[in-house]
């Protein structure tokens, strides 16, 4: 048959990039004259192929065969799901309001028009979302759990739990009587939930909220930002001020979270020179520094009050060529402990009245020889084979590697931004992030008062299997010695007690490493 044939003959070969690869799959389809195959189809014949071992099992292979190989590049499986529609206690102008769905999203968007197919339904939700990443040739052993749908804390409580539980439930495979056993039997699940995302406003984050989240698994938060200009907030109805930004950021990384701010570049009263000023605050003062950030351009649309402006010749929103020079200059101040996860939101062209419909606007900055990024996602390893190269006995390590520990002042602690990257090509193969509090501050959390603090641990390259034995990146152990890293400076810095804020499903690779739990963190006596 033509497909086996085709698959036994792109195992033989090696391939530098997807462009050589796409090439000799081309040319073999025209030599056993098939018409171009599904990659889903090919990779269903290159399965059974290996399992028949009529193959080896050929990774590199697996990997061009991917459709969409950027899902899984960043190390695990993210899984998005929206959450049943609520309403909302803010009033922001520029936010739409659709019927019968969640504040600020569209019917017509991707993620919520899976959500209405399944009827919001969070387990269902999670199985499709599994279903069609391993159909499509992406492992989904490691999980991030990103749940979506405007303030999550305004929600009903006995809805979040229930939401959240039902969510495990889908990663597990069975129905649990309690969220607690859920977790429980998340350690050891197939689907593990490496990283919980919840998203709220700053003015709805207290440290009984931060318990709560904690109680539920979350170890993330997409904070609602927009701006740091408070006249520019109150123009534009947000609720809040900057103030609560800075409050709410302290709280949350004192409890040890990662975070990210959803920011928004050409609101009513803003210019191109304010949202710049921004963004160098953002990373400048001690009050802020997110660890990630979101960029989303504010457009028109209907339903909104911005619409309403709009028509009336009250707001003009930024040029193309204004809003592509300002993500110019923001791009290269960014540091290089910040990732910029996304740069536009996914509103359908034709839901926009005005504003931004550009949207690959990240594939054209990075095509421009003026923007000179070392954010994290621009330096990830990803699957760039070349970088790795063998040791002694065999062991696969970086090429020109090289530990590097770079450090900030943040809410009122020392951020510590440990990486393995290559210094050749500045590539970055694996990160973590260590909080060293102030001597003598007071932790509304018992369990980390006096302790050192690990906020993430993250190595990069495709998601692979976990417990399996591969020269990638995230099977050359860079993980552990960033821990054991984190643990001497914090030693050095006079404490005795290291905590880490640990996704449910990898809290057995910290017991391997002597971490015990306490509370909802997994804490080692370094003494």
């Amino acid at each position: 048959m033509p497909l086996p044939q085709l698959i036994k003959s792109l195992s033989r070969q090696t391939f530098p990039d997807r462009l050589a690869f796409d090439q000799a799959r081309r040319r073999l389809c025209r030599e056993l004259k098939l018409p171009a195959p599904a990659s889903t189809e090919l990779l269903k014949v290159y399965n059974k192929l290996v399992k028949s071992k009529e193959i080896k099992p050929n990774p590199a292979l697996q990997n061009w065969l991917k459709k969409r190989e950027v899902r899984t590049l960043s190390g695990v499986a993210p899984i998005a799901v929206l959450t049943k529609p609520y309403p909302c206690p803010g009033r922001c102008a520029y936010c739409p309001t659709e019927k019968g769905m969640p504040k600020s999203y569209l019917s017509n968007e991707p993620a919520v028009m899976r959500a209405i197919l399944t009827k919001f339904d969070p387990a269902v939700q999670v199985k499709t979302r599994l279903d069609a990443l391993t159909e499509n040739g992406h492992n989904t052993d490691k999980c991030e759990l990103i749940v979506m749908g405007g303030t999550w804390s305004y929600l009903p409580k006995n809805y979040q739990n229930w939401y959240i539980k039902r969510c495990f439930d889908a990663f597990n495979g069975r129905r649990a009587k309690n969220l607690k056993v859920a977790q429980n039997w998340n350690e050891k699940a197939h689907h593990r939930v490496v990283g919980l995302t919840l998203e709220t406003r700053p003015d709805f984050i207290t440290p009984e909220e931060i318990n709560r989240w904690r109680q539920l698994g979350a170890t993330r938060v997409e904070l609602g930002v927009q701006h740091l200009d408070d006249k520019i907030l109150k123009l534009n109805l947000r609720g809040h001020d900057s103030a609560e930004t800075a409050r709410a950021t302290k709280l949350l990384k004192q409890a040890g979270f990662k975070i990210t701010y959803h920011l928004m570049p050409g609101l009513p009263g803003s210019t191109p020179q304010k949202d710049l000023a921004v963004f160098k605050k953002l990373f400048s003062d001690p009050d802020f520094q997110p660890d990630q950030i979101k960029i989303y351009p504010c457009v028109v649309v209907k339903g909104s009050l911005l619409y309403r402006w709009w028509k009336a010749g009250k707001y003009k929103p930024y040029t193309d060529k204004q809003l592509y020079n300002l993500l110019v200059k923001i791009k290269n101040l960014l540091p290089p402990y910040t990732r910029l996860t996304r740069l536009i939101r996914d509103i359908p062209r034709e839901s926009i009245e005005a504003g931004n419909k550009i949207s690959n606007l990240r594939q054209m900055l990075a095509a421009d020889k003026r923007v000179k990024c070392r954010c994290i996602r621009c330096r990830e390893v990803k699957n760039q084979e070349s970088l790795l190269r063998r040791g002694y006995g065999g062991q696969a390590r970086i090429k020109n590697q090289e530990l590097k520990s770079r450090h900030y002042p943040a809410s009122g602690g020392v951020e510590y931004f440990l990486s393995f990257e290559d210094k050749k090509t500045d590539k970055l193969a694996a990160f973590l992030r260590l909080r060293i509090p102030t001597k003598g501050e007071v932790n509304f959390i018992p369990e980390l008062q006096n302790a050192a603090l690990i906020r993430e641990v993250h190595t990069y390259g495709a998601a692979m299997r976990l417990g399996g034995k591969s020269t990638a990146t995230q099977h050359l152990g860079l993980g552990k010695k960033l821990i054991l890293a984190a643990e001497k400076i914090a030693e050095k810095q006079g404490f005795h007690k290291i905590a880490v804020i640990a996704g449910i499903g990898v809290r057995p690779y910290y017991y391997k490493l002597g971490y015990k739990p306490e509370g909802t963190y997994l804490v080692k006596n370094l003494k």
